[in-house]
């Protein structure tokens, strides 16, 4: 084990030689084995893997932060899935609880921000089965007539699986059918744990792995590209958080689709999984550090900073993420609804830009496929919003 690494780790640590040739291989840019993920999991201490995690990160991008400028459209909190950890959603039967965007609705949404430089909307919600293939077709197509360069990126898996068999497509036919229709990308959201001993106990009723790996799988055969997720922090073990890792990146050695892996932490407000204690904020940090070690072939590691709250998501710049997502600007409710640290997560992009700079790192704005807008390191906090306008 040479150079910065092993000056960083020793000075501190009388290292475990397990985790010494982790390190090592680490240094040597080698793949760790799914043994090795589960290794640090189990015996890594927490300087350690920032220490690794922070290196790679930095290899990769240096100080560079991003973040982009988005909004987000979520049609329907009413679902026919059930999902024990889900805060969010209103089951089918008792609709009259939740609500119901129209096209014209969601559309007037669009149009709120035609004047200021978002570059992506995030269209996500339940699976209601009035909100068909079709429908949301046919709103693509009318959010592309009016906005054609706004980047769409919409639809989980889970509602996306829903669709095309309500539909009798396949999965080919269905994404190429809202490809055309105007939907550029895919987020990573309802991929919670793959391993059937947990999802079985969480979210039984709804796609499985094997259909949430062929849909992204699909979509980059299309040249559309794809977030990943993953719960954690929950009723899952370390093993099943390494083989859902080891199923994503197996992918991605494949297609080489997806953008990001963004770890989401499990909430328990006002869930069928509120008894389940929430993670610490060390195992927080833990859980972003061993993804960036063990994925090596994702080019990003995302912090989702309303789930995490502020000042969670600027220490995960010191553990492998160089991405705080946008500043979705707007009330999302998916995560607030289950407890977030942000009730209402809204960030202006000045807000975004000092966040970035007190943890020392470079913020830059991206677009949804990162292609980098506009580096913000010598722009004064004073100066942000005037350029802007």
């Amino acid at each position: 084990m040479t150079g910065i690494i092993q000056d960083k780790i020793l000075a501190t640590t009388s290292l475990d030689k397990d985790l010494a040739a982790i390190a090592e291989k680490v240094q040597n840019k080698e793949r760790l084995t799914d043994e090795e993920g589960l290794l640090l999991f189990e015996k890594g201490d927490i300087s350690f893997l920032g220490t690794l995690a922070n290196s790679i990160r930095e290899r990769m991008h240096g100080n560079k932060t991003y973040f982009n400028r988005n909004f987000h459209i979520e049609p329907t909190n009413v679902c026919v899935f059930t999902c024990n950890f889900c805060s969010y959603s209103r089951v089918y039967a008792h609709r009259d609880e939740g609500w119901e965007l129209t096209q014209q609705q969601m559309l007037d949404i669009v149009k709120k921000y035609d004047n200021q430089p978002v570059t992506e909307v995030h269209i996500v919600g339940g699976v209601h089965p009035k909100m068909n293939l079709e429908f949301f077709a046919e709103l693509l197509r009318k959010i592309k007539e009016h906005r054609p360069e706004l980047h769409i990126k919409g639809f989980t898996a889970v509602e996306l699986d829903y669709m095309f068999r309500k539909a009798k497509k396949t999965i080919e036919e269905g994404m190429k059918y809202l490809h055309e229709a105007g939907l550029d990308s895919l987020p990573g959201g309802g991929a919670e744990i793959f391993h059937p001993e947990i999802r079985e106990q969480i979210c039984a009723d709804k796609v499985d792995a094997n259909g949430w790996l062929k849909i992204h799988e699909t979509a980059h055969l299309l040249d559309m590209h794809s977030n990943a997720t993953m719960l954690y922090g929950h009723i899952e073990k370390y093993v099943h958080r390494i083989d859902h890792m080891s199923r994503l990146r197996s992918l991605q050695d494949k297609t080489k689709g997806f953008n990001t892996f963004i770890p989401l932490k499990f909430r328990n407000k006002d869930n069928d999984m509120s008894h389940v204690p929430e993670s610490s904020i060390i195992e927080d940090m833990k859980m972003y550090a061993v993804a960036r070690i063990y994925l090596d072939n994702f080019p990003h590691l995302k912090a989702y900073w309303p789930m995490l709250g502020r000042k969670s998501a600027q220490l995960t710049l010191s553990f492998g993420v160089n991405d705080l997502d946008g500043t979705i600007d707007d009330t999302t409710k998916i995560y607030s609804m289950a407890g977030s640290e942000e009730q209402a997560p809204s960030m202006s992009t000045a807000e975004l830009v000092s966040l970035i700079k007190q943890a020392k790192r470079q913020p830059v704005e991206r677009g949804t496929l990162y292609n980098e807008i506009r580096d913000y390191s010598d722009i004064r906090l004073s100066e942000v919003n005037s350029i802007l306008n």
